[in-house]
């Protein structure tokens, strides 16, 4: 019995110094695999870091030239919405609109200094009835328009039916 267990012994010292010897060349391919790890993500920082100096640098002329890309485009647009009178009127509707908005805040501001209760109402609650009112204004249009519609149906109609008497 004292042989197998030399036998076992020994079987178990050749194992380990076979372990140890395979394990050397993994434990240099694992840190040589660390070390290329480690250089690809410094060199990834170091161009994340020039990219972000190269933006905060040219930020503001980018931005402007992208900014005023659109320039002749937008005045083209304001050419022919202004050549139409509906778009003038809502310019002017809207201004007063925004110059309302300014006495409403500063009206709530003072109110809030002042430690009242606030009656001033949220800006807010007017959109809805410009679009109620924009809406009935639009019903109301509608109805005439299908009016004259009708009227001239009516009178295509009548012409039609007496010429051919």
């Amino acid at each position: 019995m004292g042989t197998d267990i030399e036998k076992a012994a020994e079987k178990v010292a050749k194992l380990r110094a076979q372990a140890e010897r395979l394990s050397r060349p993994l434990a240099e391919a694992e840190a040589q695999l660390q070390a290329a790890e480690d250089a690809v993500a410094a060199r990834r920082a170091a161009r994340t870091a020039e990219y972000n100096r190269e933006v905060v640098e040219t930020w503001r002329d980018r931005a402007n030239a992208v900014g005023n890309s659109g320039d002749a485009a937008r005045e083209r647009f304001y050419e022919a919405l202004s050549a139409e009178p509906w778009f003038a009127a809502y310019v002017e509707f809207r201004a007063a609109r925004h110059k309302r908005g300014h006495v409403v805040t500063e009206a709530q501001r003072a109110q809030a200094a002042l430690g009242e209760v606030a009656t001033v109402p949220e800006q807010r609650w007017y959109d809805p009835f410009m679009l109620d009112d924009l809406v009935s204004h639009m019903d109301r249009k509608a109805a005439e328009l299908a009016a004259e519609f009708a009227q001239e149906l009516d009178d295509k109609r009548e012409s039609y039916v007496s010429g051919n008497d």
